[in-house]
């Protein structure tokens, strides 16, 4: 078995030193650095990003700011290395969400090539504070915030790219503004997306979504008791935009449609999801389709439940605690990915 890490970060600053200690980080760890010159382009269109950012989330642009004085990089190179905006194609990737008896649960497939390795608590005088796993340092692979809004991004197609704003970015701005389902719906709809994702979304209030995003139109397709989200389009506007194969999307979305058990409560249904023999769990890392982390919210109680793959011991977490500033005493995740 492989080991996977990922720190845990619990920072309640404001944006600009937010973003210094993102510089920090990279400035400990440069191979992550290298890894990201490896994977975005040199140069983007700075003056459009800034554009977007300062009308949708200007605290980004803090974020990076402060990314690029701690770097000691120009602040367009901080942008096109980590803005999340006209990054190159996404492979595909696998992310299965079930929505269920006031859970949010979630396991994210990929490659640990490209996994960030951390797990952020958020407290900032500009947004909302929240948690949830880093992709390209300031975006989210998915999460929750103190509103009781949970959400996280499902890989669709890359059918009419562009540039535009990433996924992990949109689920970040998601969790920084938006308390309520209908409140993340208008802002995706504002969002100008670079490809084809589902965003599922779920709120306190017992409103559970899939929306559908691509660069021309967003589509919402509503839960009812519960909501399965995997790495399709199912509303008739937008089916056209599905890969050619995606039978194994099909039936992880079959199966969890066909699920009766109307009572499983949180840990039950985060055991399925992590078990490595559950119909959820994928051990294809080399073709980037290997479970790395499952990630778990009670809407009820704000409850966080989380590991990576191959964990003995998931991290839980009272997250109302926390914003009310008890911080946990864990620094660090550990995981071992199985072999297929």
């Amino acid at each position: 078995m492989t080991k996977l890490q990922a720190q845990i970060w619990q920072l309640r600053k404001n944006s600009f030193d937010i973003g210094q200690e993102y510089g920090l980080f990279l400035k400990k760890n440069p191979k992550t650095l290298e890894i990201y010159k490896q994977v975005t382009k040199p140069e983007i269109d700075i003056r459009n990003m800034e554009a977007i950012y300062l009308e949708l989330a200007p605290y980004i642009l803090e974020e990076l700011h402060g990314l690029a004085d701690t770097l000691e990089v120009s602040l367009a190179e901080a942008s096109a290395l980590f803005s999340g905006y006209d990054v190159p194609k996404t492979k595909a990737m696998g992310c299965t969400t079930w929505i269920h008896n006031g859970v949010y649960t979630r396991n994210y497939d990929f490659s640990p090539l490209l996994y960030d390795g951390i797990f952020s608590l958020i407290q900032s005088k500009n947004y909302y504070a929240s948690a949830g796993y880093n992709l390209q340092l300031i975006g989210r692979h998915d999460g929750m915030n103190e509103k009781g809004l949970a959400i996280g991004f499902h890989f669709v197609s890359n059918d009419g790219y562009t540039k535009g704003v990433s996924p992990w970015i949109s689920c970040r701005m998601v969790l920084d503004q938006c308390a309520t389902v209908e409140e993340a719906v208008r802002l995706l709809e504002r969002i100008p997306h670079a490809s084809c994702y589902n965003f599922s979304i779920g709120d306190k209030l017992g409103n559970k979504v899939a929306v559908e995003t691509s660069p021309e139109k967003v589509k919402v397709r509503l839960g009812q008791d519960s909501l399965a989200c995997t790495n399709h389009f199912l509303t008739e506007a937008m089916s056209c935009k599905n890969r050619a194969n995606i039978e194994g999307s099909l039936k992880r979305q079959m199966h969890l449609d066909e699920w009766n058990y109307p009572n499983m409560q949180q840990q039950e249904i985060f055991d399925y999801f992590r078990a490595d023999n559950s119909p959820l769990f994928f051990t294809d890392y080399d073709n980037f389709f290997g479970t790395l982390h499952t990630f778990s919210y009670s809407f009820k109680d704000h409850f966080i439940m989380t590991c990576l793959a191959g964990s003995d011991e998931p991290l839980l977490v009272d997250f109302k605690k926390w914003v009310e500033g008890e911080n946990i005493s864990e620094t660090e995740l550990t995981g071992n990915m199985p072999k297929a």
